[in-house]
Parts: structure tokens; sequence; C-alpha cells
């Protein structure tokens, strides 16, 4: 299925011109939201505990830039035209419900940049607003640092509830505004961004990447070999394998490495990655659409419930793998990375 493609000659900013950002969270996305929509001439509010961490950075920005206020979470919810919820998927709903949902008032804009409170209806908004998501495809800092730079970061919008008939141009609009268009935006729904979301990160980028790495690592050590060289062989050369595919996929990996590395990629993926994991990746997928995994995550992390005791333990566990202590010294010796 083709995907909707836009750019900032498809947007209009001018749709924010008189419209107040109420930015939720000041974190590495919230940061580079409000810092970016601020510099492209939006009137900006963040919205923060008084005791938050982040408080101090924000106001420090605020001493520059007229147009960017910060204030306290429900002050900020009653401000905000466009009302843009940047805060951990955990801990959304219990900020939503108490600070936010009062202030929703007929006519503004609830923004995600992560469907999984809306998807999973941890959050269900008025049906007199507008429910939009805008999610940029890179981490705040690298949001932030593209816009500095005049570039941007591309970014997927989605429109969840359409009550003005202007919902998609807002959500164009704020996109641009955080320079997204510069490089791409692209059109999904909230369905598809979070389950393809959780799956990336389970299945291939997080899970599957670190346990292939672990039990690359095992093997060698197991078999005898130092644990530096086995190290620098399933850990440290991932990023030189990734940043080649990134740069220029899989051809340009393959067109880099030796014919000795393109022939054993060729003889070995598919022994490592079987029909019986293709088979536990579709079960993985099923567990996220059918709600099971987001249900187990959210009983976990509260506060009320699990209290994170197994994240936690798990937290510590990871921490603990030898591949982590090595890891610790060699990258000490690796001046590049002290940046």
């Amino acid at each position: 299925m083709a995907i909707n493609k836009y750019y900032d000659s498809d947007c209009n900013l001018g749709m924010l011109d008189g419209k107040t950002v109420a930015v939720i969270g000041f974190g590495s996305q919230g940061h580079a939201h409000s810092e970016n929509l601020a510099e492209s001439g939006v009137n900006v509010v963040v919205g923060l505990r008084k005791d938050s961490g982040h408080w101090e950075k924000a106001a420090k920005f605020a001493e520059t830039h007229e147009n960017f206020k910060v204030m306290e979470i429900e002050e900020a919810a009653k401000a905000g035209d466009v009302v843009m919820m940047l805060v951990p998927d955990e801990l959304c709903a219990d900020i939503y419900h108490s600070q936010v949902e009062p202030y929703m008032t007929e006519g503004k804009a609830l923004a995600f940049a992560h469907g999984f409170n809306i998807h999973f209806k941890t959050i269900v908004a008025p049906k007199n607003v507008d429910v939009i998501m805008i999610a940029p495809k890179g981490p705040g800092h690298t949001v932030r640092s593209q816009y500095v730079e005049g570039h941007g970061v591309p970014s997927l919008i989605s429109v969840y509830q359409d009550y003005t008939g202007k919902a998609k141009e807002i959500a164009l609009a704020y996109a641009s505004g955080i320079g997204a268009g510069r490089a791409g935006i692209l059109e999904t729904t909230f369905k598809e961004e979070t389950e393809t979301d959780l799956f990336g990160e389970q299945a291939v980028l997080c899970g599957g990447v670190c346990e292939l790495i672990h039990a690359g690592f095992d093997t060698l050590v197991e078999a005898g070999y130092a644990p530096e060289m086995a190290y620098f062989e399933t850990c440290h050369e991932m990023k030189l394998i990734v940043d080649l595919i990134n740069e220029g996929g899989f051809d340009k990996m393959r067109y880099s490495i030796s014919n000795t590395a393109e022939y054993g990629d060729y003889r070995t993926g598919k022994r490592l990655i079987t029909e019986d994991t293709r088979k536990e990746m579709k079960q993985v997928l099923t567990e996220i659409q059918d709600g099971t995994f987001a249900s187990e995550f959210l009983t976990e992390m509260s506060p009320k419930g699990g209290r994170k005791v197994h994240f936690l333990a798990e937290r510590r566990i990871q921490s603990e793998h030898p591949i982590e202590k090595v890891g610790k010294e060699l990258r000490a010796m690796m001046s590049w990375l002290k940046k």
C-alpha cells in the first residue's frame, strides 16, 4: 500500500498562528519539539512539575525566546490549543487524566508522538477535540541538532479523530514546525505506528539485537576465546555494519565488507533466523496486536501493581552480564566515544 508523503511545500505553518502549543514534558522529545516550534515562530508553553529537574533548563531557553514559557502542567494544558503529550507511555494516562483532561475543551487538539495510549485506550479523548500524532523517526537530540543545522528528521503523522475538520492540517503544520517537512512527512495510522514500533523494538532493535550479541559473546567465551576478542567481534563492530546499512541499505553493507564476510552472511544467516524464529516473531506480533504486551507492561510499571519489580530485577541482571564489564574497559580505550 502506497504511503502519502509531504514536505514543507505541502504544509501551512500559518495553521498555528494565534494558537498556543502546550508541550507536556521536556525530556528527549519534549525539549526538541518545544524549542524547534518556538524558533519556527510558534507560541509555545512547556508543562512541567515545579520540582522537575527539567524546569531550570526550560526556563533558561525561555530567557532568550519571548514566545516560549514554562508553567505547571495544569496551566499549560489550560493555555494550549494543541496539547502534545511527551511523557513516558506508562505515566501518560495518569498525567492526562489528573492534570490535562479537565482542560481539553471543544476544538482543541490532543497530540502524541507515539500511539500507545490512544491505540490501547488507556486515554479516551473527548469527542469534541482533534486527536493527532506527530512522531519524528529519530531521538530528540537529533531532531534538535538537525533543525539547528537547517535540516530535519523524517516524521510520521496520523489523525485519529478529526472534530474540527482541520486535524491533518494542524498535524502537518506541527511537523513542519519541528523541521520534519525539510526531510519528509509520512502519513500512517495510530494502529500501524504503535504495533510496528513495539514489534521493531522487541523483535529486532532491542530484544533481538541484544540477545543476538549476548549469544554470540557467550558462545565465543565458553569456547575459550578472550572476552575482549569476543566483545570486538560480536558487539563493537555491530555499529560499523549498522551504519553501512543505515547509509545505503544491505547493498552498501555487502559492497563494503570482504568477500569472506559476505559469503558467511549468505551461508549462515538463515541457520540462525530459522522458521522457528520467524514463527516466534509472529507470536510476538500477535501479543502486541491483541493487547497482551500492553497489559503486562502497564501492570508491571504501575506503582500500585507491579511496582517495576521484575523490570528492575531484569535491568540489574542484564547489567551484570560479563559483556558489560569488558565492554566498559574497552570503551575507555576509545577516545572518540568520549565526545
